[in-house]
């Protein structure tokens, strides 16, 4: 274990062996680092949280502090942070609150760039890429490889899907689709992630049918219900259709068009 001794390690704290650990961190108690992560200079990695292991903290993260929530009470709550996950200088990372959980979730290997937020009650799948100064507001649910730009922001209880493509300085207000691209203020969607899902090894036969499904819901003058109905009795159901359709159905903030 490398730990400099200027860094602060709180009574309770369970850190592995090869966990390095720079000048002026600070661990709080009840915390669990597992073996490979890196701990920057001035980090701070607070009370109930939970690093997978390989996790690099850089200098001056806030890693599982209270929430900025006026129902939080003091309540024990948890931050978890998948393996091999990267936080950079300034993040923030809020734990959960009774009412919504008493957990946020970080998944696997994401990278969360300099000064962006994770706020309380929220989850993320794995590979997700938040650029800098992009903020999720409380209860967010991000899907795996998700993108989101430079300062796009999120608003509570947005559900974004898989493989979807968020651009630079977008508002998300409501929920967006698996495999779809959306920007601006407030976003709306530009159609398929078609570079992004082709870099991850999707067919042509099932881009081929995602879009045919796009197009019935959002390319018509169809509503969302009567888009649903078209594309469920018209496209191959491929299981990213079959995705594609279901998120849409079991929305409940509201679609992004």
């Amino acid at each position: 274990m490398k730990i400099h001794p200027t860094a602060i390690i709180k009574k309770g704290a369970q850190i592995s062996e090869d966990v390095e650990i720079g000048p002026y961190a600070i661990v709080d108690s009840d915390v669990k680092i597992d073996s490979g992560c890196v701990i920057g200079s001035h980090a701070m990695v607070h009370q109930y949280t939970e690093l997978g292991s390989g996790c690099h903290i850089f200098p001056f993260a806030s890693v599982g502090s209270i929430p900025q929530d006026l129902k939080f009470r003091g309540e024990k709550s948890f931050l978890k942070v998948g393996k091999k996950t990267v936080i950079r200088e300034f993040a923030t990372l809020n734990r959960g609150t009774g009412e919504g959980g008493g957990i946020t979730e970080v998944g696997e290997n994401n990278l969360l760039m300099s000064y962006t937020h994770v706020a309380h009650d929220c989850k993320t799948g794995n590979n997700v890429i938040m650029s800098n100064n992009a903020t999720l507001a409380g209860h967010v649910i991000v899907g795996d490889y998700v993108i989101l730009g430079g300062f796009a922001a999120v608003h509570q209880f947005v559900n974004l899907g898989r493989h979807c493509y968020i651009g630079g300085k977008s508002a998300i207000v409501k929920d967006i689709p698996p495999f779809v691209i959306a920007s601006g203020d407030r976003a709306a969607l530009h159609g398929l992630n078609k570079i992004g899902l082709e870099r991850r090894g999707f067919t042509n036969e099932s881009l081929t049918q995602l879009k045919r499904a796009y197009k019935f819901i959002f390319r018509t003058d169809l509503t969302i219900s009567q888009g649903l109905e078209k594309a469920k009795k018209e496209v191959e159901l491929t299981p990213e259709v079959l995705e594609f359709l279901t998120f849409i159905e079991k929305s409940v903030r509201g679609i992004t068009r």
